[in-house]
């Protein structure tokens, strides 16, 4: 796969994300019904949620709001969402997704700054800047922020000021976020390995404990159960890690590469390839429980959100997708009017996402019907972050979206 060429200006960083994404290597061809499922043995039992450490109402620490990637919110929103405040950015662009503790949004932006924002009032606390540019969405514990950037950086940032307390190089862009196993961070880039580093409250650490390296890049999140983490990779596998000391678990062989973080409810991981099939795997047993493809076979670069009855994700077919995450039988598909890349983010009976051409939709989980939208210049890449009752989106254009009830 190839490697996104250095950043030498704004202009040049934000056209090669577009750009240089990578392509599917080859495509399954279907023979089912329009549903498009093809059911694994032991792929009848029902998900049940999972015993995880939830976002909670007030916060959205991590990239899909919990260590699981779950993609739901802990708390609500009101029914009708009205615009409370925007922050632009001068000549800026966003594609990462926002983390929000104790009232403050923390988001970092193409030309390498990373801003803090109260959520209240949308005013910046803070900015760090540095050389680089930030793809990957900040993640939050014990009062530090982390983040990877374009030089393949991890930056560990005091919360309150954003003050660097420690970076750790490796050889290749970062895209995803951190995720956390006990008092390590972890990270992937796009040299291919999952990085396992050492850090501790008082933002002193930032050592390497252990590195387990795949054959291609990788882009996703990992994702964190138990002791195991989940990778999806450019090499076109699912890749089960020992979080105890890197070691391989197992595989399990996929359609094609994926920049997808897996989701994780019970027994199964859920993600989707850009040769467009979206997986169900059982991760004790390492083996697929279901395969769904949409007859046109869109890349899919959403990561899914997953309740016990339903898993949303987006494509670059123009479409937001749900489907029954026991059987992976298609429960609803509405059309949009661009790719959506953008992760869907479930909140009690509603679920949100964004799409390309700038269109919010708000949709019924339950059958698709759209009851809110709303439309910004330019397009949506990050995902919503939803939190204390507000839901914080940012756009290519620069500018952060903060909507609630006034």
């Amino acid at each position: 796969m190839q490697t996104r060429l250095p950043r030498v200006a704004f202009v040049v960083a934000f056209v090669s994300l577009t750009s240089l994404l990578l392509l599917a290597s080859h495509y399954f061809h279907a023979s089912w019904p329009v549903a498009g499922v093809e059911r694994e043995a032991g792929a009848a039992e029902t998900p049940t949620a999972p015993a995880s450490q939830p976002a909670g109402g007030k916060n959205w620490p991590l990239f899909r709001g919990d260590p699981l990637a779950t993609g739901v919110a802990h708390g609500s929103l009101p029914e009708k969402l009205e615009l409370l405040w925007e922050f632009e950015v001068d000549n800026g662009a966003f594609e990462g997704t926002a983390a929000i503790v104790d009232g403050v949004v923390y988001i970092g932006d193409l030309d390498g700054r990373v801003y803090a924002l109260g959520l209240k009032d949308g005013k910046q606390k803070w900015a760090y800047t540095t050389d680089s540019g930030f793809i990957a969405a900040p993640s939050v514990r014990d009062g530090q922020l982390y983040i990877g950037d374009y030089d393949g950086r991890v930056h560990c940032l005091d919360i309150a000021k954003g003050e660097l307390q420690w970076m750790f190089a490796t050889e290749a862009e970062i895209d995803s976020a951190v995720n956390f196993y006990k008092g390590n961070v972890l990270v992937a880039s796009q040299d291919g390995s999952l990085y396992c580093l050492e850090s501790k409250p008082d933002g002193k650490e930032g050592k390497l404990v252990w590195k387990y390296a795949t054959q291609d890049q990788i882009r996703c999140t990992p994702t964190v159960v138990e002791d195991r983490c989940f990778v999806a990779g450019c090499d076109s596998k699912l890749h089960i890690i020992d979080l105890t000391d890197g070691s391989a678990v197992a595989s399990v062989e996929i359609d094609g590469p994926t920049g997808v973080t897996p989701a994780v409810m019970g027994d199964y991981v859920y993600f989707g390839t850009m040769g467009g099939s979206f997986y169900a795997v059982h991760w004790k047993e390492a083996e697929k429980a279901w395969t769904y493809e949409d007859e046109r076979h869109p890349e899919i670069r959403s990561s899914p959100a997953v309740t016990p009855t339903h898993l949303v994700f987006g494509s670059r077919g123009k479409s937001v997708y749900a489907l029954d995450p026991k059987d992976g039988a298609e429960k609803w598909r509405i059309a949009t009017r661009n790719r959506v890349d953008s992760s869907p983010v479930i909140v009690g009976d509603r679920v949100y996402v964004g799409a390309g051409d700038g269109r919010l939709y708000g949709l019924r989980v339950k059958d698709g019907s759209t009851f809110w939208e709303y439309e910004v210049r330019g397009g949506f890449t990050g995902s919503p972050a939803v939190a204390d009752g507000r839901m914080v989106i940012a756009s290519d254009r620069g500018v952060v979206y903060c909507f609630g009830q006034k």
